[in-house]
């Protein structure tokens, strides 16, 4: 889950770091406000969940209330990468000498996080790893040790030079794997942390993903989903439990198990295809939650064929098959549709899916084919 950048501010401060003070506005007149509170030079910050917002144009550095006014209200309401900004951050300007890039991600090939810092903070932090790998400093930590103070001061040393202000980055850099590993984040970052004028280590930045498995641990962060930056049927899809991501294809994929989604897309790419969606229904025996994975896919006007890929061991085939003929007998669509169910109670899914128009195949290649020739048919 992806959380707004005033509200990753909001843990860190939790965690100690020295976050710049902050004010959330949602209308100009608030950031007037928020400015004078702020002694009037303050930073205005479009509120999104995309990166690049300074080159969008919704970072703007105001001298006093008059002009924080005015950034805010020609930030609020803008679409950057098609989302539409509702809030703004206004946060206190401050003096920066050098900028620096902090971060952590989960590393999957050597199942750790690793930690990342370069001197080269303040940009896209993928540019300089494009461009200038170099100044990129990655530091694997085991997740049993933790991160110790040696590291830390060792991958402080590595981007600041000043033993001062080496010591401050060094102390940022373990209260960020603090709250890395206390809110279960799969990432989080501060681009940039910053060192002004008077040698202060400041974050003026905060980025955090949280890893959806772990929000029943946190019912505040869970708190935090700006639902409003979810489609309708990724929201629905969430709220019953499905795995749903939407892709640019033509063939929808209803599939239970990741393992098996994923096979069953590369295959539509291996057959020329493109797939519509990951869904996975997982190890469920809902009838229900089948009908709604169906509705959400034919939502999408893009789908030209639906493929239905079920092996049944946990998730019965009869029960899918059930939940299949429900909506097949509530949604109003002519999208063809293409059947493999195998496993548990194949043959009495058969017998109910005996009187719907479906396509039906015994082998996953079989099923994967007739949906690509399908999605294709008037192509």
């Amino acid at each position: 889950m992806k959380i707004h950048e005033h509200q990753a501010m909001e843990i860190f401060a939790q965690y100690g770091l020295p976050v710049s003070g902050f004010d959330v506005a949602t209308s100009p007149a608030d950031a007037r406000a928020a400015a004078e509170r702020r002694g009037g030079s303050v930073v205005v910050k479009a509120q999104v969940h995309v990166g690049g917002r300074g080159k969008a144009g919704g970072v703007k550095l105001a001298r006093d209330a008059d002009e924080a006014e005015r950034y805010a209200e020609s930030i609020l309401g803008m679409d950057i990468k098609g989302l539409t900004v509702e809030k703004i951050v206004v946060a206190e300007a401050v003096d920066i000498d050098r900028e620096y890039y902090i971060g952590i991600v989960v590393d999957r090939a050597t199942k750790k996080p690793v930690y990342m810092v370069s001197s080269e903070g303040g940009v896209d932090i993928e540019e300089v790893a494009r461009e200038t790998p170099e100044k990129i400093h990655k530091h694997s930590i085991d997740p049993e040790r933790g991160l110790s103070d040696v590291e830390a001061a060792e991958l402080a040393a590595k981007i600041e030079s000043d033993p001062r202000v080496a010591a401050q980055v060094a102390d940022a850099i373990l209260r960020l794997y603090a709250a890395f590993v206390g809110s279960d984040a799969s990432l989080a970052e501060i681009n940039p942390l910053v060192v002004t004028a008077d040698g202060i280590v400041r974050a003026i930045d905060a980025k955090m993903n949280i890893d959806d498995n772990a929000l029943y641990r946190h019912e505040d962060i869970a708190a935090m989903r700006d639902a409003s930056t979810e489609t309708v049927e990724l929201t629905k899809a969430r709220e019953l439990g499905l795995s749903f991501v939407k892709l640019d294809g033509n063939v929808g994929c209803l599939v239970n198990g990741a393992g098996l989604a994923m096979t069953t897309m590369d295959l539509i790419k291996q057959h020329g295809g493109e797939p519509a969606n990951f869904l996975d229904i997982g190890g469920s025996s809902n009838p229900e939650k089948v009908a709604i994975a169906l509705e959400i896919i034919t939502s999408d006007p893009k789908v030209r064929s639906i493929l239905i890929n079920i092996f049944g061991g946990i998730t019965r085939c009869d029960d899918v098959a059930r939940g299949l003929a429900h909506a097949l007998e509530r949604t109003a669509s002519d999208v063809p549709i293409v059947v493999r169910l195998t496993g548990t109670n194949e043959e009495e899914a058969r017998r109910v899916l005996a009187e719907h128009d479906l396509v039906t195949a015994d082998t996953m290649d079989e099923a994967v084919e007739k949906a690509v020739v399908l999605a294709g048919r008037d192509s």
